[in-house]
């Protein structure tokens, strides 16, 4: 159901070499390294966290649920915007991530990012 999860991080210089080293016990590693966020994982970046830059008041939290294709992804994003969701990003190919990955983000109604993501080809 979840694919990553991520949060804004007061100090991210600090909260990397916090996570570097408490989950290197568990098998994870950082695998990505933005500069403004970083990815850990042991064979996906699934927990994620980046520099705080929104959220007036508190900490934005950041989840992506697994989707099983881009028509799925559209179809979330089709509920959301129907339920009255903030579109952050409309359906689309994000290849800064990757080249297959395709998803849509839109703002909970506590102001949280929620995503739907698929990693597959079209």
């Amino acid at each position: 159901m979840l694919d990553h999860v991520g949060f804004q991080c007061a100090d991210l210089a600090a909260s990397a070499a916090f996570y570097d080293r408490v989950l290197a016990p568990l098998g994870a590693r950082r695998m990505m390294d933005h500069k403004v966020a970083m990815g850990y994982g042991t064979d996906f970046p699934d927990f994620w966290i980046a520099e705080q830059d929104s959220g007036d008041g508190f900490r934005e939290s950041h989840i992506a649920f697994k989707a099983a294709d881009r028509a799925t992804v559209d179809a979330f994003f089709a509920a959301a915007v129907e339920a009255g969701a903030e579109v952050l990003h409309a359906p689309a190919l994000h290849p800064e991530y990757h080249e297959n990955y395709y998803g849509a983000f839109v703002r909970d109604p506590d102001g949280n990012n929620v995503e739907a993501v698929s990693h597959g080809p079209a």
